[in-house]
């Protein structure tokens, strides 16, 4: 597909990695529908980027709301055929500690956003996307999800957080193979250490100190390089039911 034919949803998109891909879609001559819990960044990034950018507050865990923002953006741009979820949240906390049992509520809002909002957002934009008019490679659509490192290299006080994101690489293929009778190819990108807002609030040292934990390069990624990987997926038709590492080698250590 190319770029320019792309009309996308970005779960996430008014922040980080998907802030990032919003302006990589949109830079190259694509529409996007901004999806995310935060209004003021969202509005401020929609009226910054034009008329092919929309805003739409989402939370990606209520079927209504995010049912009605497909169908919104699908009213707006006259379709969807690229969805690319980056909406997420994590949580640090051991399984037992001095304080007690892992919280079971905790643990259930990660898997919740994570990994049941990824899946809630695939099925209701899938039954969009299907009926897209197929390109000259009989595409209909792109779908790419984000994981983690974390989902095969989980560190101690990950175990929610690394049960969601290995969810969705659990999932990736099984869906390729079922959305492979319409035309849309899915695929998940797993990001090592990443420059996000996660990582404003930490001193420069140790920013520094998390990436030279990378083998090369040695730095934290930036979120520019995970919309340059989704670029490439969506124009790459053979690109389909796979995670990519986007980790620098990395392999993260217990703790």
């Amino acid at each position: 597909m190319d770029m320019q034919n792309c009309v996308a949803l970005v779960t996430g998109g008014a922040s980080g990695l998907g802030e990032a891909t919003v302006r990589k879609i949109i830079g190259n001559g694509g529409r996007v529908a901004i999806l995310d819990l935060g209004t003021e960044r969202g509005h401020k990034l929609a009226e910054e980027l034009g008329e092919n950018a929309l805003f739409i507050q989402t939370d990606v865990t209520n079927e209504e709301m995010t049912a009605a923002a497909i169908a919104q953006a699908a009213a707006s741009f006259g379709s969807v055929n690229s969805v690319i979820n980056c909406a997420g949240i994590a949580i640090a906390s051991k399984v037992t500690g001095r304080k007690g049992p892992h919280n079971l509520a905790d643990f259930s809002k990660v898997i919740s956003v994570n990994l049941i909002g990824t899946f809630n957002v695939i099925r209701l934009a899938t039954c969009v996307m299907q009926n897209n008019e197929p390109n000259e490679k009989g595409e209909r659509g792109v779908i790419i999800n984000t994981a983690s490192v974390a989902a095969f290299d989980g560190q101690i006080g990950q175990a929610a957080y690394s049960a969601s994101k290995g969810g969705i690489v659990g999932m990736t293929l099984p869906i390729a193979r079922e959305l492979a009778a319409f035309g849309i190819r899915v695929m998940t990108i797993a990001p090592g250490l990443f420059h996000t807002p996660l990582f404003d609030s930490l001193p420069e040292e140790a920013r520094d100190s998390l990436g030279k934990m990378v083998p090369f390069p040695q730095r934290l990624g930036y979120p520019e390089e995970y919309a340059q990987l989704v670029e490439g997926i969506i124009e790459n038709s053979m690109l389909n039911g796979e995670t990519i590492r986007l980790d620098g080698a990395i392999r993260m250590q217990p703790k």
